[in-house]
């Protein structure tokens, strides 16, 4: 790298930390939201004919609504069994289409991928259950904007923005410190243990494919998990309960964004469609494989790769017949060591794309701003 490029490297990564440094002493922004919390279950629930204006979105970002069935593009559907045999070799068909949806999709089914269906079921069973549980039921597990953690139902704290139509769950599995079981739901009364195993069963399908993206770039198959902190990662869980909307062609369940972690393993509701993802600007609605996992590769994996592995915006549109729930689970670096394109990918001709900055840094922007496409980690693009 010249010294030119260094040079401005360094004084943009100043510049990320200064700018975190400031939003993290304005007060008390951080610790509580600028306005009352309504939840969009409680407004759900009045059977309303129109739409509050809080939640109309811009002409530019509405879904496109037809008379007919959104018409389901499935993304890439793969099967993992025998991905890994017991000789420790690896099926390199599978290999390819993995490297093939990373570097054109960001977004991938993946089947026989280990975790046990029935588990998958009474997650998100249990999770369906607790958001029916009367809304005063749940206020006991409110969150704040500074950790997210607990019952939410925005994201961001801009006063005055216009937001999503869904409720949700945020808690953490990993690092150990962080997982609290008192933070977590105590109703039905098998949440807890079915979220814990659940989460187990989806780290390990986690470090799997960290170890096929590694090797797929030509890399140790440990390369990416030694980048985000070893075993020491943070990993947690965001469950969205997308109730019934009157005006669906007018709203969002979740703008669009690319998640700003490393990985995202989705499981979804595959009975109600809901997710879509951009693809060649066109928005595609995807159709969810039963017992299928849909992964999601984030923003820092598209760092450490230097842009060859892509993260890809994607948003929920709602439904003015049926409600929908879905489990999003997080595994991402450790929050504070510093994520840049790895050194074996970056040479003269291939300069890095990003400067160094940690986990905590780079997700303060979509904790204080909420979704906004993949205008954060462009942002971060390097001058050549």
């Amino acid at each position: 790298m010249s010294k030119r490029n260094r040079s401005n490297q360094n004084k943009k990564m100043n510049k990320n930390k200064k700018d975190v440094k400031i939003k993290t002493e304005k007060g008390s922004m951080m610790d509580e939201w600028p306005e009352p919390i309504v939840r969009v279950q409680s407004l759900a629930e009045r059977n309303l004919s129109t739409l509050p204006d809080r939640y109309i979105k811009p002409a530019s970002q509405r879904p496109t609504m037809t008379d007919d069935a959104p018409v389901a593009t499935n993304i890439p559907i793969i099967d993992l069994e025998g991905l890994f045999s017991e000789d420790g070799s690896s099926d390199d068909v599978v290999m390819a289409k993995i490297s093939e949806a990373c570097r054109e999709w960001g977004f991938f089914q993946v089947v026989n991928h280990g975790v046990r269906p029935e588990l998958m079921d009474a997650a998100r069973e249990n999770w369906r259950e607790f958001f029916h549980l009367p809304v005063n039921a749940k206020e006991t597990y409110s969150n704040s904007p500074r950790t997210y953690e607990g019952y939410g139902s925005r994201l961001g704290v801009e006063k005055g923005a216009i937001l999503d139509w869904s409720d949700y769950y945020y808690l953490h599995h990993l690092p150990p410190h962080l997982k609290d079981f008192n933070k977590w739901p105590s109703s039905p009364p098998t949440i807890r243990e079915v979220i814990d195993e659940y989460g187990k069963e989806v780290v390990q399908l986690c470090e799997r494919i960290m170890r096929v993206l590694s090797s797929n770039l030509g890399l140790k198959e440990d390369k990416f998990q030694e980048a985000f902190g070893g075993k020491n990662i943070g990993a947690c869980l965001r469950v969205n309960y997308y109730p019934k909307c009157p005006r669906p062609e007018l709203a969002l369940g979740l703008s669009s964004h690319s998640d700003p972690g490393g990985m995202t393993i989705l499981l979804p509701d595959d009975q109600v469609f809901g997710l879509q993802v951009r693809k060649d600007n066109t928005w595609i609605t995807v159709k969810p494989h039963p017992h299928a996992f849909i992964v999601n590769i984030g923003d820092q994996i598209q760092i450490l790769s230097n842009s060859t592995y892509k993260s890809v915006e994607h948003r929920v549109i709602v439904n003015s017949e049926r409600e929908r729930v879905s489990l999003a689970f997080f595994y991402n670096p450790k929050s504070d060591i510093p994520i840049q394109p790895l050194q074996e990918l970056v040479s003269t001709h291939n300069p890095p794309l990003y400067p160094p900055m940690t986990f905590d840094q780079y997700r303060l922007f979509i904790r204080t701003q909420g979704p906004r496409g993949k205008s954060h980690v462009e942002s971060h693009v390097s001058p050549r």
